[in-house]
């Protein structure tokens, strides 16, 4: 988080909403050793999860696919007995070093955000989740500490549209 001007500028902007709890994980867990108990409790106390990284190797950073691994356990959040985040909302902040143009069928990188981000979605559905349109951030290399810090409102504005619909399944 301390080398990211935009999830650094991200971060510091959504701390001075009242109504939000931001919880860094590599803050809380530089060692890795995630305590799945205090995570479970924190998603059941919230019903909007946000999910905010830049994409790294077209994934999510290594710390969150292991907190996806050891706190979505079954019979708590899928199986039979799994419905502890039915009805929560599920919103990714995603920034990318790479042009929007750069992630389309034709360029530079073959895939759509929307392709790269499907086993995210899945996640959602499979536990009951609702996916909500992710915020996307694409370009950052080439951005201003301006445009960085327009995105900052433009991303508190969009994670806290009340009103927003989920996306298909």
């Amino acid at each position: 988080m301390s080398q990211s001007r935009i999830n650094k500028a991200w971060r510091e902007r959504m701390q001075k909403e009242e109504s939000v709890t931001v919880h860094d994980l590599y803050a809380a867990y530089p060692d890795f050793q995630i305590v799945v108990e205090q995570e479970q409790k924190l998603m059941q106390e919230h019903d909007r999860i946000i999910f905010q990284f830049p994409l790294y190797w077209y994934s999510s950073p290594a710390l969150l696919k292991q907190w996806q691994d050891a706190v979505l356990t079954y019979g708590w959040a899928y199986g039979s007995d799994g419905d502890k985040l039915h009805g929560k909302e599920l919103l990714l902040a995603i920034s990318t070093g790479g042009p929007e143009d750069a992630y389309q069928r034709e360029g530079y990188n073959y895939y759509s955000i929307s392709e790269l981000i499907k086993p995210l979605h899945a996640m959602a559905n499979l536990t009951g989740m609702k996916f909500l349109k992710p915020f996307l951030f694409q370009g950052v290399l080439g951005a201003s500490d301006e445009q960085i810090q327009h995105s900052a409102e433009e991303y508190v504005a969009h994670a806290l549209n009340a009103s927003m619909e989920p996306v298909g399944k």
